[in-house]
Formats: C-alpha cells, structure tokens, sequence
C-alpha cells in the first residue's frame, strides 16, 4: 500500500514538473529549419546585451527563443532585467529566473529583441501575429536600440503578404472597420478556439487585407488617424536593425 501511494506520487510529482517545464524543453527537442534558424538569430542578437542593461522582451515563437538565451545570460552572472510585451512573455521569463520592470517604471529600455512577421530592406515591418503588438510598439519606442530576430522567410520585398493586424476597442470594430475598407483593406475579426481573440488589453484585432503596401509610412498615418484602432501593426521607422538565421548562418540587415 504505501509503495504504491509512493508510486502515485511521484506519477502526479513528474506531472506537475512537466507541466511547469512545458515552455522550457522546446529548445531540447530537434528543431525544423524555421525553428534552428531562430535560435541562430536569437543567439546572435542577444550578443548586443551588456550588464546591467534593461531588455524589452518580445512576444511570439521567435521571441520565445531570445527569452531562453536571456535566461541563460542571467544564469551566468548578468545582471538584466526584463520588460515584457505581453503576460504570456512575462510568465515565461518569471518561471526562467528574468527578473521583470513594469513598462511603467522605466523611462527608456536598452535593448528590444522582438520578432516579426514581415520585414523589408527599409526595416519596415508587421508584427502582431501574436496579438501583442500594441504593447510591442510601446516598448520598441521606449527602446535605444530594437532588434528584430526572424528566419530566412520573413524577408519580403513589399510588405503585406502578411495581414495587418490591427487591434480594436470592441464597440468601435463596425466604425474601424468600415473606416479601413475606404483604405481599401479587408479582414475579420481573428478567432482563437472558436471564440473572438481577446487581447491582454482587451479588444479585439481585425486582420487586415490591403494588398502590397507601395507606402508603409503613409499607411501607417492614415490608420494613426482612425479613432478607435489602438495599435497596428505596422512599424516604421523603429527597428534599428534585423537579424535573419539562414541555416546555421546569422545575417544583420541595417539601414
């Protein structure tokens, strides 16, 4: 009797470990080559960060693999602390010992390495696969210096392949939405497990269709412009440089 309670123990023990774990072992399992190139990316990019240094730390599979490279960083003596862009980011890099700043608390951040959907040769970009886009566009403005990490696929010669993810206060979606169609661009509201996506701010994002965008800046104003759209995703003018994995390669593209 008592060996098998022992047993059931240590059954649910292992459970729970493995659950808490769950964000960890990724990097210990074999990597595609999206994945591997990733890791490249964020294993270089991480090389910018110096002691006592305050990260912005980004949201998304990409990201994912800077926070793992950080944690290490911390591990071996570096004394940074974190600013996350989402609550999954944040709950991630608390399980891994980063120690976290409230956005609110910092008058400026060091470094940002965060990931992107899109990027182009000007480092104009779309991001807010993650729906965290809006906090994202907070702490890269905060940022001295914001590094994009992507593989080799996210670089495109005219942005818009990629919706654009544009986050929305609920009772403005019809106005929003209407509003982006004379701008020529169409979406729906993104769906998560058969309920609306609710962001950590909660509203809603629109996907948005425009096309090839010949002017990311002067699409940018025009959605800037709309009331009721809290952030979109794209960036202009905020990324100092992108590193892209390319096989076991990292390349930086700069202005």
């Amino acid at each position: 009797m008592i060996a098998g309670l022992f047993i059931l123990f240590n059954f649910i023990a292992l459970n729970r470990i493995t659950h808490h774990l769950s964000f960890t072992i990724l990097d210990k399992e074999p990597l595609n080559t999206k994945d591997l190139e990733k890791q490249v990316a964020a294993r270089e990019a991480v090389k910018y960060i110096r002691d006592n240094d305050i990260v912005g730390l980004g949201t998304g599979s990409t990201a994912y693999y800077t926070i793992i490279e950080v944690a290490e960083l911390v591990k071996n003596g570096l004394k940074i602390k974190g600013v996350p862009t989402s609550e999954h980011t944040a709950s991630l890099a608390t399980s891994l010992g980063i120690e976290l700043l409230d956005m609110n608390a910092v008058e400026y951040i060091d470094v940002t390495i965060d990931g992107a959907d899109e990027f182009d040769e000007n480092l104009n970009l779309i991001k807010g696969g993650g729906g965290a886009h809006f906090r994202e566009k907070i702490v890269a403005s905060l940022t001295k210096k914001e590094i994009i990490i992507a593989d080799a696929a996210k670089k495109v010669d005219q942005l818009g392949k990629f919706k654009v993810p544009v986050e929305i206060v609920p009772l403005a979606l019809n106005y929003v939405v209407r509003a982006m169609a004379k701008l020529g661009g169409q979406g729906a509201v993104r769906m998560k497990d058969g309920k609306q996506f609710i962001t950590d701010n909660h509203n809603l994002i629109v996907d948005a269709d425009f096309g090839l965008i010949g002017d990311p800046a002067a699409l940018s104003e025009k959605l800037n412009q709309i009331e009721g759209i809290l952030a979109h995703g794209l960036f202009v003018n905020l990324a100092a440089m992108v590193i892209v994995g390319q096989g076991t390669e990292a390349v930086t593209y700069t202005k």
